[in-house]
């Protein structure tokens, strides 16, 4: 058979159609028919190549909404027209210790869906069945893509780290990951800080479910915040004034890094040592992590903001991406 998709050549080019050949099913494999598919940040950084990872051609999409289509002879609880969805991993080992321990995302020799192999910018995309997260009906399946990594992304710490309904949280950043890292803190229970250095966004984070807003600029706003919060979720890519965002935390309180922040974070020891703070950060989630934040988003029915562009228009909802435009996901429909 034939995949059809489309693929990028090289840095700053522009994705075009582009087919390829997948090979036999293999017996672990999903085959799933791609229906939506959001657009990340990944993935306009691997078709920049900005991480020194892609190989090209590439399709890239890692956050797949679609239908099992066909299935491997050691697949396991999944069926053929059973929608799904697809994260940013495709497949691990399944023996190691991180495996067997429930923290497959962690698995150091894991396959990502669009790092030397090709992702959901397409009619079908192959993964490991594990990965292929069963989507609850009463979600809708059209706006539900951006969940399986963003989604998952900003959960992660509330199972990780027992997060309680108590807890006072705050977010940095109300953007793609931010918007719905306020999304489940409230639903947590949470009492919830938005983080923003842009006044427009402040009404927009109060309905996300913001209770308390914070001028990310503003070193004055920041100290009012001063030990207030048990957890602090950092969801952008820029510098901050560390210090400044260490000091909102309580005793015992944890910074929080979903973003890919680039540059080395200085952090003095006793801004953590005398009252035992933590600085973390996780990868998307497991499978079954992402299971439970699905059942959890379905619940309270929590979906991101989107923004939809038909699959012939990917470059138009790339460039749209890049300028910063994206209010807040970008799902591409195929």
């Amino acid at each position: 058979m034939t995949i059809k998709g489309w693929a990028v050549t090289a840095p700053d080019r522009p994705l075009e159609p582009f087919e390829y050949d997948p090979g036999p099913l293999g017996p672990d494999d999903v085959e799933i028919a791609v229906e939506h598919c959001g657009l990340c940040h990944s993935d306009a950084s691997m078709i920049k190549n900005a991480w020194g990872i892609t190989s090209y051609p590439l399709v890239p999409g890692h956050e797949v909404i679609g239908k099992v289509a066909a299935l491997g002879s050691n697949t396991k609880g999944l069926s053929v027209g059973q929608r799904v969805g697809v994260g940013w991993v495709s497949s691990n080992c399944m023996h190691c210790e991180q495996c067997i321990g429930g923290h497959q995302n962690l698995c150091p020799t894991q396959t990502d869906t669009i790092v030397g192999r090709h992702g959901g910018f397409a009619d079908r995309v192959r993964v490991q069945w594990p990965w292929a997260i069963p989507i609850p009906d009463a979600l809708d399946a059209r706006e539900a893509g951006p969940l399986l990594c963003a989604g998952v992304t900003v959960f992660t710490p509330f199972r990780a780290y027992d997060i309680r309904p108590t807890d006072r949280v705050g977010v940095v950043g109300i953007g793609g990951l931010g918007h719905l890292a306020v999304k489940f803190a409230n639903a947590w229970g949470c009492e919830v800080t938005a983080f923003t250095s842009s006044g427009s966004k402040a009404d927009e984070a109060r309905g996300f479910g913001a209770h308390n807003i914070v001028n990310s600029r503003d070193s004055a706003s920041i100290k009012k915040a001063a030990s207030s919060l048990d957890l602090l979720i950092v969801t952008v890519n820029v510098p901050l004034d560390w210090a400044a965002m260490l000091a909102t935390l309580r005793p015992q309180g944890r910074l929080h890094l979903a973003g890919a922040v680039t540059e080395p974070i200085p952090v003095s020891a006793f801004d953590l040592m005398m009252v035992q703070r933590s600085i973390s950060s996780s990868p998307n989630g497991a499978p079954l992590t992402s299971a439970k934040m699905l059942d959890f988003s379905a619940r309270h029915n929590i979906l991101p903001q989107t923004e939809h562009f038909p699959i012939a228009k990917v470059n138009d909802a790339i460039q749209h991406l890049l300028d910063g435009k994206a209010r807040y996901r970008i799902v591409l429909d195929m």
